[in-house]
């Protein structure tokens, strides 16, 4: 048994504590990995504000990248030394999801919510109590142990930084655009929300092919920053994106709207469904507490489609690699992706600068 730092949450609405825990050695088919850099994603936010179910108390973090430092009995996806990224959603390669295609509906994610290995354990301890780890991972600890599903081998030479947003925000908003909304050459795409996974929306859609790729974001930082990532158009308004969508496309409307905001809300799920033309896709990647309420000749009148995405409905051990390699070919931005890292004692910090949109993505550097 070791000993690691990491930021937890006990209960929620209730700030991100820095503790000592006592960490268990891995078991067969786990794995202890080293953390050198753990993104600050929205979704551990909504974790931290009660937004979504959750076991507390808990280890934060599902973003991370790292070394392998030991291995159980029976591991062979990798070995100690490995550089390797997490996947927030484990693929176990084997059940009917991922034998089809669909690695980000893995049957082996089901105890994301608790925390908790399939045998109902934890790895993570403090003073007899049980913590659980954020979609069984917890990279805002130093050291954890993890499944070997939710590891994916990478190339030594990629930064920690740049890897661990391949963890969950780059692949979640590029697959929203590339394979859930399915954007094609020519397109016009409507990206709401342009932080941590919209820019990678953004991204995707340019890189598939779309002709005016246009974001809506109330925040100055980020309509700017979009354009980084290839958006050639950005509003603060939904109207204003609404009107130039109808002029530059003779009335048509969007192929595709794109909902990567931070907390999904009625208003936004209106709009993008007003916003998309004959056979428009409306794909949803976003928590929060919106519905979708309005007349079904909305969508039957115009052969409108409007679809939820979990990890952009990639498949993380094929397409976290395929990420990184356009990295190294210069067709995926990710070193523009972070705005600022931090100590592990400033996470509470990076959620205040995150939420006050001043950045696109803050990373945790863990000191060893």
């Amino acid at each position: 048994m070791i000993t690691t730092r990491a930021a937890v949450c006990r209960e929620p609405r209730r700030a991100w504590e820095i503790v000592d825990l006592e960490l268990d050695e891995p078991g067969d088919d786990e794995v202890l990995v080293r953390f050198h850099a753990a993104g600050l994603c929205h979704s551990d936010d909504h974790i931290q504000k009660g937004d979504a179910p959750m076991r507390f108390p808990v280890v934060g973090g599902h973003e991370g990248a790292g070394v392998v430092e030991a291995v159980g009995g029976d591991v062979t996806r990798v070995a100690v030394g490995d550089h390797v990224v997490c996947s927030f959603i484990p693929a176990c390669g084997q059940c009917r999801y991922c034998s089809t295609g669909h690695q980000n509906m893995c049957d082996a994610g089901k105890n994301a919510s608790t925390g908790e290995f399939p045998d109902g354990t934890f790895r993570f301890h403090r003073d007899g109590e049980d913590y659980g780890g954020l979609c069984v991972l917890g990279t805002f600890s130093q050291y954890a142990v993890l499944s070997e599903y939710s590891c994916i081998k990478i190339p030594d030479d990629i930064p920690f930084d740049v890897a661990s947003l391949v963890s969950c925000g780059v692949p979640t908003g590029w697959g929203t655009a590339v394979y859930a909304g399915g954007v094609r050459p020519g397109d016009t795409v409507v990206v709401y929300g342009s932080g941590g996974v919209g820019s990678n929306a953004v991204q995707g859609a340019r890189y598939a092919g779309a002709k005016n790729v246009v974001v809506v974001d109330p925040v100055e930082f980020k309509r700017d920053m979009a354009k980084v990532f290839g958006a050639t158009h950005t509003f603060a308004t939904a109207q204003e994106a609404h009107d130039f969508v109808v002029e530059t496309t003779w009335g048509q409307l969007a192929d595709h709207a794109l909902i990567t905001v931070g907390v999904l809300s009625d208003e936004v799920i209106a709009n993008a469904v007003n916003v998309i033309g004959k056979s428009g896709k409306v794909t949803i990647t976003a928590v929060g507490p919106g519905r979708l309420d309005l007349p079904a000749g909305a969508l039957i009148g115009y052969q409108r489609r409007v679809q939820g995405a979990v990890f952009g409905a990639c498949n993380p051990l094929y397409d976290v690699p395929r990420l990184l390699g356009l990295y190294r070919s210069g067709d995926v931005k990710l070193d523009e992706l972070i705005t600022r890292r931090y100590r592990l004692e400033e996470v509470n910090q990076g959620y205040e600068d995150m939420l006050s949109g001043k950045n696109i993505r803050g990373v945790i550097i863990h000191e060893h």
